[in-house]
């Protein structure tokens, strides 16, 4: 198993979760996500999986899901 963590902007609430965590979860080798939430901030993303997860993948999921993006450094 894989665990990854992933910052992520946009998500404001429990719809939002739902709908990132349901297109993450549809990523090949995905075998579980979890949000912690920071609403109007930088939710933490939880990705655990078979095989790492590339962070195009993630980005295309989060990009598919909403107004969703990964937290640049």
């Amino acid at each position: 198993m894989n665990t990854q963590t992933f910052p992520v902007t946009g998500m404001t609430c429990g719809h939002c979760v739902s709908a990132v965590s349901s297109e993450i979860q549809e990523i090949p080798g995905v075998t579980d996500v979890t949000v912690d939430l920071a609403a109007g901030g930088t939710s933490t993303v939880t990705v655990t999986s078979d095989t790492p997860v590339s962070e195009t993948d993630v980005a295309a999921a989060l990009d598919e899901a909403g107004d969703y993006h990964l937290a640049t450094a």
